[in-house]
């Protein structure tokens, strides 16, 4: 995990708390093909990414060449993925902000919410509800994220 996290160059302990942040399903490979039967746009892995994320993602990567319906089987794949999504979010981060939120924060929310609602923020949009709940439970995660990756 930190490895990917170094080569992505972005905090491995924001990884990590997102990685526990998405940890609220069970990641079952078996469970997760079922649950993609019924839904339109599932999200696979341990870090529950959505197809066009990941597609997006490894073009000009090492595993440009894997699937998106690999990651269910393969955690480090997942990983590795996710850390370059937030390499590619912090690339569209304004230089400029007028958030009060942190740019882990704010990578955080763009994990979740989205790149172009994370610029919103970015530019001092509040977060709703619901990204707040994922912000909340960032925050809930920082320490054990720092323990797990030491």
């Amino acid at each position: 995990m930190r490895t990917h996290a170094r080569r992505a160059g972005i905090n491995p302990q924001l990884l990590m708390a997102i990685l526990y942040n998405e940890s609220y399903k069970p990641h079952d490979p078996d469970l997760e093909r079922s649950w993609a039967k019924i839904d339109s746009d599932p999200a696979f892995g341990i870090a529950n990414m959505h197809r066009p994320a990941f597609d997006d993602t490894k073009r000009g990567r090492a595993f440009a060449v894997r699937k998106w319906e690999e990651l269910p089987d393969d955690p480090e794949l997942a990983i590795e993925a996710a850390a370059w999504h937030l390499h590619d979010l912090a690339k569209r981060l304004p230089s400029s902000r007028k958030s009060r939120l942190s740019k882990d924060e704010l990578l955080a929310l763009g994990y979740n919410a989205g790149g172009g609602n994370m610029r919103a923020f970015a530019r001092g949009t509040n977060p709703g509800r619901q990204a707040q709940s994922y912000l909340d439970r960032l925050h809930e995660n920082w320490d054990k994220s720092a323990k797990a990756i030491r």
